[in-house]
């Protein structure tokens, strides 16, 4: 007897990773997956909310969504989430610091306009956090800064700390992860992540779509962010097979870590929604 196939169109709200499961990235190529458009067309037609989560903080939410839509996604500014904005969650959460942040011009114009308190480079406040999210580039004596505000007390906060992400041509190492693992060595401090998989990222989501996680789908190409999210929040998970986790024998994982659903791509969903 045949297993009943798992369906999405009791879910109430979804989040989709991007890169990996709607796209893939090659260097500033951005090409859309198979079924990327048709699947978020098809649950805007549903009249169901759905938002994109990626733990790319290089730029601006809105940066994000303007680039989908040039290779044909229809996604608004308002629909991307990133650390970013999780970063934001954590902060209002925990009282309000000077943050010492780890970010490229943009985000830091970003974060400053939603009223993040940012220390600069010749500032002497106090550090309550120091916060890595993609920074373009990084000199030891900001490092140093870093990790003595950290082991005097300040949280260290990253958007990811994993070692890479899914890119067209083979995995994209994480710059972040990497200034991440130098602040906590030196410091002897374990990061705090606040993007996903997160409480913060679990909080932002939900503060988003207007709803609990638990009737939330959350879909995307990696094991340990995507299906970990999920798991946080109680959502129902997707791993699609087009990313990272693409070779991951799903039945020598452990049984609470297992995505609900796992296909080869978002293509597959559509008989689904």
């Amino acid at each position: 007897m045949r297993a009943r196939p798992v369906l999405l169109n009791d879910v109430r709200g979804f989040v989709f990773d991007v890169d990996g499961t709607l796209v893939h990235r090659a260097g500033a190529e951005v090409r859309p997956l198979p079924g990327a458009s048709e699947v978020l067309d098809a649950i805007r037609a549903s009249k169901r909310p759905f938002a994109l989560f990626t733990n790319g903080s290089h730029m601006p939410p809105a940066a994000f969504a303007r680039e989908l839509r040039e290779v044909g996604l229809s996604v608004e500014d308002g629909q991307v989430l990133t650390p970013l904005c999780s970063v934001q969650t954590y902060l209002a959460q925990h009282g309000d610091v000077a943050v010492l942040p780890f970010v490229t011009d943009s985000a830091r114009g970003y974060l400053e306009e939603a009223g993040v308190r940012l220390v600069g480079d010749g500032e002497h406040d106090a550090v309550g956090a120091v916060f890595v999210a993609h920074p373009k580039e990084v000199d030891f004596e900001s490092l140093e800064r870093a990790a003595r505000a950290v082991i005097t007390g300040a949280r260290l906060l990253t958007g990811s700390y994993v070692p890479a992400y899914a890119g067209a041509n083979g995995p994209i190492l994480s710059r972040g992860a990497m200034v991440t693992a130098a602040v906590a060595k030196a410091s002897g401090r374990r990061p705090t992540i606040v993007g996903k998989p997160s409480r913060a990222a679990v909080v932002a989501v939900e503060t988003h779509l207007g709803m609990p996680a638990a009737e939330i789908a959350v879909i995307g190409d990696d094991l340990l962010l995507d299906v970990a999210l999920g798991h946080l929040g109680g959502s129902r998970t997707v791993l699609v097979r087009s990313g990272i986790s693409g070779s991951i024998d799903v039945s020598r994982v452990p049984e609470r870590r297992r995505p609900d659903l796992t296909v080869l791509g978002v293509a597959d969903l559509l008989d689904r929604l």
